[in-house]
């Protein structure tokens, strides 16, 4: 990689992390606990766009989790690496279906974030399957999908993609 591309791709998990950790703690009371909408994780479209939304989204959402530290050490790690994991297979599916990008997401988050939630409250396993996913299904599709469709026409401007 050169020097340039470097840069850029450092660049872009920069810009993506903070946009993530902001939007996430701008908008705490949705954010966090058992219900939750968290509205940054319609960013999770953007390794359609970019590989380096893939470390952008795992920093954003680990120092999102940090910065509260709501469920604790459990939270920080579980709920960051499930946006990790979540991230690496939406860039690995890019090129299939479009509709599909949301999806790991919304599945990884709704079982992993289920776990945490059971261990950390106590709350049944699959009411939080359901909550969590319901929540990831909002905001990564309901949010997620129009901004892929904003982000897709200027695709060539803002991530240099032909």
């Amino acid at each position: 990689m050169e020097k340039a591309s470097k840069t850029r791709f450092l660049c872009e998990t920069g810009l993506i992390a903070a946009i993530y950790a902001a939007l996430t703690l701008l908008l705490a009371p949705l954010s966090y606990g058992p219900v939750q909408v968290r509205i940054s994780e319609a960013l999770c479209v953007l390794p359609f766009f970019t590989p380096a939304a893939v470390p952008g989204l795992f920093i954003g959402c680990l120092l999102a989790n940090l910065y509260t530290a709501g469920l604790g050490l459990m939270d920080i790690i579980v709920g960051s690496l499930a946006t990790l994991l979540a991230a690496f297979i939406t860039w690995k599916i890019r090129n299939k279906n479009k509709w599909l990008l949301p999806l790991p997401s919304v599945i990884v988050n709704a079982f992993l974030v289920a776990w945490v939630l059971l261990v950390q409250y106590g709350t049944p396993y699959w009411l939080n399957v359901f909550t969590v996913g319901a929540g990831q299904a909002v905001a990564c599709y309901v949010v997620g999908m129009p901004l892929w469709f904003l982000l897709n026409r200027y695709k060539k401007t803002i991530f240099r993609i032909v």
